[in-house]
């Protein structure tokens, strides 16, 4: 049914695209619901998400700045609405990081390079496996790892360096060389799905919980982001106190 907003006539049509885009989002955690009490429940919240909209914007049309171009009309307001919210405490931060170090847990990374000649239709296996070994022999010999991968690698670049990586990113045959590797040691050549490699294991990080110096301003974005929602939440429901709102039947 359309709803009256302070007068503003919203059709229901509204209402049908808000649930549609609700959807997605909620359709997980509403699972176990009754279907019909399922949707019930989502008509309601997209009612409310659609008059919180409206009372915005009437609300910022009624501040306006008059450079403002209509799209960005209730951003700017809520921006300069939410401006005075202050940032959180640094207590609240490290109270925040101890109550929640499940948030932060990092499972076990490697920083590996490696060399690789692909084997598809341009190369052959017996040639890829000929060029790996020419490389393993140069490599014994005293070659510089890095080197051989810009100039040999069919991934050239960063002397090989893959980065850090977890247990899972690369393929099974990938990880079980490398993962049994210790820093500084390489392998030998080993074939997966993308052709041979030779790999060399650059550092090892176990799994624990991240530092908290390597959070602490994530932490602090999620803590002011709430404390500003929190801050808009009252102030809509002040502005839907005095709102006059109708249900057209």
């Amino acid at each position: 049914m359309p709803i009256l907003v302070n007068g503003e006539r919203i059709e229901d049509s509204v209402v049908r695209d808000e649930i549609a885009a609700m959807r997605p989002r909620y359709e997980e955690v509403m699972a176990d619901m009754d279907p019909l009490e399922r949707e019930i429940q989502l008509k309601d919240w997209a009612r409310e998400n659609v008059i919180e909209r409206v009372l915005l914007r009437q609300q910022a049309e009624r501040e306006a700045d008059p450079s403002c171009l209509p799209d960005e009309l209730v951003e700017r307001f809520v921006v300069r609405l939410t401006a005075s919210v202050p940032p959180p405490k640094p207590k609240q931060i490290v109270e925040y990081y101890r109550a929640n170090k499940s948030e932060f847990w990092l499972p076990e990374m490697v920083r590996a390079a490696h060399i690789v000649k692909h084997v598809d239709e341009n190369t052959t296996e017996e040639d890829a496996r000929a060029e790996m070994d020419r490389i393993h022999r140069l490599l014994e010999e005293g070659a510089d790892f890095a080197d051989l991968a810009d100039e040999f690698s069919d991934c050239p670049g960063n002397g090989g360096d893959l980065g850090w990586f977890p247990r899972g990113q690369m393929v099974p045959e990938f990880d079980e060389v490398v993962f049994n590797l210790e820093p500084g040691e390489r392998s030998g050549v080993f074939r997966t799905v993308f052709g041979y490699h030779i790999a060399r294991l650059l550092d090892r990080r176990p799994e624990g919980v991240a530092d908290f110096q390597d959070v602490k301003n994530r932490i602090a974005a999620v803590l002011y982001e709430q404390k500003k929602q929190e801050f808009l939440g009252k102030y809509l429901d002040g502005l839907r106190a005095s709102a006059k709102v109708e249900f057209i039947r």
